[in-house]
């Protein structure tokens, strides 16, 4: 079995049953500390988790390597959403709704997670992000049940700004292909905020989660 993730909190063990679950994912180079100084500007009430990357990045740590081209394999992206299935499988029981949050590279994590299993996850939530391409002939293929998205799409807010300089064009568009295929998407653009969170964002995610889970 896949060691656990390392996971921080925004509130004691205690307070977290019968409450929504935000799972938050952080970008490459960065540190589960993060994106949790965010959940200052997340409703009140939700329980927060923020998962640790599993490899070393520099300062910080990443998901999956990318090449100088921020090219990376399926396989990576695969063995890096592992371990949180099966963290989230336990842990996922006591909450009313599980939804995963990730930045950058951790958008292609939670995404991941939500498209092995669906069951899961109630919708995610990508900022400045994109879901990981999978061909048809692929070995890891039948890790992705798209199938069951096409059936029942998972519900999915994807910010970024159009002109967003870390993002490859191409995963942008593969990202929205797949959205309009898979997802029932709410899309929005911010412009200037480059490859970042602005606060009118975090403020359209907060009203997002309060509306699916009230």
């Amino acid at each position: 079995m896949a060691q656990a993730p390392h996971v921080i909190w925004n509130n004691d063990e205690a307070d977290r049953a019968g409450t929504p679950l935000v799972v938050m994912f952080h970008g490459y180079g960065s540190h589960e500390g993060d994106l949790m100084a965010l959940s200052a500007s997340l409703p009140d009430g939700f329980t927060v988790a923020s998962v640790r990357a599993p490899q070393r990045a520099g300062a910080g740590f990443q998901w999956f390597a990318l090449s100088s081209d921020l090219g990376f394999t399926t396989d990576a992206v695969v063995a890096a959403a592992e371990p949180v299935v099966q963290w989230l499988r336990d842990e996922s029981l006591q909450y009313t709704h599980v939804i995963l949050l990730g930045f950058s590279q951790g958008m292609a994590i939670a995404a991941t997670v939500a498209r092995h299993a669906p069951d899961l996850v109630d919708a995610v939530v990508g900022l400045s992000g994109f879901v990981a391409p999978v061909a048809d002939d692929d070995a890891q293929a039948d890790f992705f049940h798209d199938a069951a998205l096409r059936a029942e799409p998972l519900r999915m807010f994807w910010g970024r700004d159009p002109q967003d300089p870390v993002i490859p064009p191409a995963l942008v568009d593969l990202t929205a292909e797949w959205a309009q295929q898979h997802a029932d998407a709410t899309k929005v653009q911010y412009r200037g905020i480059g490859h970042g969170v602005s606060p009118q964002e975090l403020s359209h995610v907060s009203e997002y989660l309060r509306a699916l889970t009230d």
